[in-house]
């Protein structure tokens, strides 16, 4: 045989054994959970959940527990998980960046709709909004995570970009950190003030603990923001059609109905912080949506950029659009 021939056939067969296999189905769904709280009091909440949706749809259902929102967005963008619990923010980069579409909607238990943003201070310390809005560098401060709704994105949009002030420069440390974290730094004296959200300090107070009652009687709120809409459900849209049937079945109609049954359920669906699941879809977004175009404008208007200040704008004109479309 030519020696070349010979040489194209060994090198044919070297490529064919190091192509990577093709990826394996994971019998599995994984589940993202936001980590909003620490991972050890989410794991005691939504096993029973967990194990009620593996039931439900006859595969193992695996938690995957981020350490920041980022991790939850690149898990569902590279395959590593099925579907989530999302912040309206995180769940908006999860729609852009990672395939996802939303599905459904959590319902606050308490029957309000949505929640506030909210920066909280040590009671009785004397510090008010003034004094934190002065940017005389004296204050402490934690916001949440970059793609926090609550923790960033709403005090961003409603308090600090319409006064022109950015907080990287305007206290004397920033730290970035989630909501339970940043409430017992709080309260515990190690920063000066912080962002959080109703619904978190809502969480809190249904463990009625003493450590819990502790916590939330050393805080007190200064400042909050108009309300925010639910958290978003979210999952990849490649998911097999026959999948997503099950999951959704099981989702709209866990804690629903006036059986034993349905009232066990909504019990572990109160340990998680809602009401029994809605159907949602992409107009869900549209305020957080809002939100993040109002900030656009108004810190490209501080800056004096036009175009800048033209895309934020052109950006709420077609969410005005959509939000007309979607109105029954």
């Amino acid at each position: 045989m030519n020696r070349r021939i010979i040489l194209a056939l060994a090198a044919t067969a070297v490529l064919a054994g190091c192509s990577p296999a093709k990826p394996v189905e994971r019998k599995e769904v994984v589940f993202s959970i936001l980590s909003a709280e620490s991972q050890t009091s989410a794991e005691a909440d939504w096993a029973p959940f967990l194990a009620d949706m593996s039931k439900a749809t006859g595969r193992p259902v695996k938690a995957f527990y981020g350490s920041n929102y980022t991790a939850l967005i690149e898990g569902m963008r590279f395959k590593q998980t099925d579907l989530g619990w999302f912040t309206n923010q995180s769940g908006l980069e999860a729609v852009r960046r990672a395939n996802g579409e939303v599905f459904a909607r959590s319902v606050n238990p308490t029957g309000i709709d949505g929640y506030e943003a909210v920066i909280i201070v040590k009671k009785g310390s004397g510090l008010t909004l003034d004094k934190i809005l002065a940017c005389d560098k004296t204050v402490n401060f934690g916001m949440g995570d970059a793609k926090s709704t609550s923790g960033t994105l709403a005090p961003m949009t409603y308090l600090f970009a319409p006064k022109n002030i950015d907080p990287a420069t305007c206290f004397k440390t920033l730290r970035s950190a989630n909501h339970e974290t940043n409430l017992f730094s709080v309260a515990g004296g190690m920063l000066d003030a912080a962002t959080n959200n109703t619904a978190s300090m809502d969480r809190l107070r249904l463990l009625n603990t003493d450590v819990a009652k502790t916590t939330l009687g050393n805080v007190e709120i200064v400042w909050r923001s108009p309300r925010i809409p639910e958290d978003p459900l979210i999952w990849r849209k490649d998911l097999d059609p026959a999948l997503r049937k099950k999951l959704a079945d099981f989702m709209f109609s866990y804690g629903v109905g006036d059986t034993p049954e349905a009232a066990r359920q909504r019990k572990i669906l109160e340990q998680i912080q809602t009401k029994p699941f809605v159907a949602a879809d992409a107009s869900h977004l549209l305020p957080v949506r809002e939100m993040e175009a109002t900030g656009q404008l108004l810190e490209a208007r501080n800056r004096k950029d036009a175009a800048a200040e033209a895309a934020a704008q052109a950006a709420l004109t077609e969410i005005a659009k959509e939000r007309a479309a979607a109105k029954p």
